[in-house]
């Protein structure tokens, strides 16, 4: 873009440069029409005096030829000598006039040449600006080519992304299975206490039930036992039907009974004994059976559940095991490149990586420690600006050695190194470049950096106002002057 940008304003340059050359042109050419009007005057002027010239020739003649006629005399010789004098004055006037003329057609051709180099510098201009659309249509290609490989290098980002968005997302939903499997489980186990409570319930109520009834009906089988009996005694003794007792008994109908508090206490005995019994339940035995189905049911639930849960957390311990195993190899790795590349950059020193605030690799966080030559072990922050340059360029090599990728660019990272560090970094650059695993792409304006490269990219100016990108292959080059 910043190349395109520039061709563009190179174009616009080169647009009012030409209409500059117009507009000069237009001058110009209103200038020569003057200098050709004035020479033209002068032209005429220098023929009237040419006229005058011979016209005082053949008067000078002519007083020559009468002078010679006439006899020699002081007033004649006065006149020959004002006579050559005004000729000669004359002679002055024509020598000046065609000096005057000689420089004007000097001055005119030169316009005319003038004319045709700035007509020869429009075409240039015209050229140029042609070159430089033609230029705008090849960076126009390639940033179309640039945007293309961007484009399918950005892919594999985020293929990651989508691949750790997945990953999360299955991690998330096994997390709410696993909640809802919790909130089920503590539901079910209420639900298993509460059913357990009212079988509890229905059973007491179940057995209070069933003495009731065995309590009546041996009340009932006293009682009619007692009947019975009683119709028998009667029978035996009285010989008569118990509804004929009161009658037997001489008793009217509106007289008190004997005993009534015997008979009340009877009455109410009864009474509350019919009244504890209560309705008996038929169905009891089938909702228990129900109950125990439900029972079994949530059991059977709860025990997947259980199993459910418990294989969701295997698979969660599973992935962390794996994820920290893998995460300690890759760290082993980094730290042991990191130490070897720090040494090599350094000549000296020592440096190591840290995992710092937790014992679990997946929560820590990274330190890095460092210690150039004659200095003590300190967090990077304490160094200066080329030693931390110098420290992340090892880490980050480091990391390329562990895992490469396919390309590396470095903006500026040899800016605050001093000489000996920047040959340092380019023999550690050269032999990672040579292993054909990652290829570099450094942005830098330090002049060793440039030499060691092996392709140089450039914007250069070879005329005012047009930029140019300029490519040069250093190793083509060194080739070439070796079979030179």
């Amino acid at each position: 873009m910043a190349a395109e940008k520039a061709a563009r304003q190179a174009a616009h340059a080169a647009d009012a440069a030409c209409a500059r050359a117009r507009d000069t042109l237009a001058e110009i050419k209103e200038r020569a029409a003057d200098h050709a009007s004035r020479l033209a005057a002068l032209t005429q002027t220098a023929a009237d005096v040419d006229a005058e010239l011979k016209a005082a020739e053949a008067r000078a003649r002519e007083a020559g030829e009468a002078l010679d006629a006439l006899p020699e005399a002081d007033a004649a010789r006065r006149q020959v000598d004002g006579l050559r004098a005004e000729l000669a004055e004359r002679r002055a006037v024509q020598a000046e006039c065609r000096s005057a003329h000689d420089t004007l057609v000097h001055a005119a051709e030169e316009r005319r040449h003038r004319l045709g180099d700035m007509a020869g510098e429009g075409e240039t201009w015209r050229r140029r600006m042609d070159d430089a659309t033609r230029q705008i249509d090849r960076l126009e290609e390639r940033r179309r080519a640039a945007v293309a490989a961007a484009d399918r290098l950005s892919a594999a980002p985020e293929e990651i992304a989508e691949k750790r968005r997945r990953l999360l997302s299955t991690l998330e939903s096994a997390e709410a299975k696993r909640a809802a499997a919790a909130d089920r489980l503590a539901e079910t186990e209420t639900r298993v206490a509460e059913a357990e409570r009212l079988l509890r319930a229905v059973e007491t109520d179940l057995r209070d039930a069933r003495e009731r009834r065995v309590r009546a009906e041996g009340l009932v089988e006293q009682a009619e036992q007692a009947c019975t009996s009683l119709t028998q005694r009667i029978a035996e003794r009285l010989e008569c039907a118990p509804d004929r007792l009161r009658e037997l008994a001489g008793l009217a109908e509106d007289a008190d009974l004997p005993d009534m508090e015997a008979v009340e206490r009877r009455v109410e005995r009864l009474q509350r004994e019919r009244e504890t019994m209560g309705p008996v339940n038929l169905r009891a035995e089938q909702e228990a059976g129900e109950l125990k189905e439900q029972m079994d049911s949530l059991d059977t639930e709860c025990a997947d559940l259980t199993k459910a849960i418990e294989k969701l957390r295997r698979g969660i311990n599973e992935l962390n095991r794996e994820g920290r195993e893998r995460l300690l190899a890759s760290f082993k790795q980094v730290d042991q490149h990191f130490r070897e590349l720090f040494l090599r950059l350094f000549g000296g020193g020592r440096a190591h990586l840290a995992l710092t605030e937790s014992d679990d690799p997946l929560e820590a966080g990274l330190e890095i420690l460092a210690s150039p030559p004659g200095k003590r072990l300190q967090a990077l922050s304490l160094l200066s600006g080329g030693e931390q340059a110098l420290t992340a360029i090892a880490l980050l090599f480091a990391v390329f050695l562990t895992n490469p990728a396919p390309i590396c660019v470095l903006d500026e990272a040899d800016a605050p190194l001093d000489d000996a560090n920047v040959d340092r970094f380019c023999t550690l650059l050269e032999e990672m470049a040579a292993s054909g695993q990652t290829n570099f792409l450094i942005i830098t304006h330090h002049r060793m950096t440039m030499a060691r490269m092996d392709r140089l990219f450039g914007v250069t100016m070879g005329e005012r106002g047009v930029s140019q990108l300029v490519s040069v292959d250093l190793r083509q080059a060194e080739e070439l002057r070796a079979t030179a």
